[in-house]
């Protein structure tokens, strides 16, 4: 289909400040939930988190969320 997106990853984001912006950096799931735990972890690390979320992105997986550990995902040849 011509002018659809296709979702191919899940980001972690969160908002440390009352500007209304929101924070990520280069992980990139192949799931909602594996985002979601991962910036659920990250929040428990950083004081400064005041919310966070997980947004649909058409960047490829980078990695995965696998026992509450980060995994890199090996790259196609």
């Amino acid at each position: 289909m011509i002018g659809v997106a296709r979702i191919m990853s899940y980001k972690p984001e969160v908002q440390t400040d009352d500007s209304g912006k929101w924070y990520s950096n280069a992980l990139r799931f192949a799931t909602k939930e594996e985002a979601e735990a991962n910036v659920r972890d990250l929040m428990m690390r950083w004081f400064a988190v005041r919310e966070t979320r997980a947004t649909e992105c058409d960047d490829p997986v980078t990695h995965q969320w696998v026992d509450s550990k980060l995994k890199e995902v090996e790259k196609a040849p």
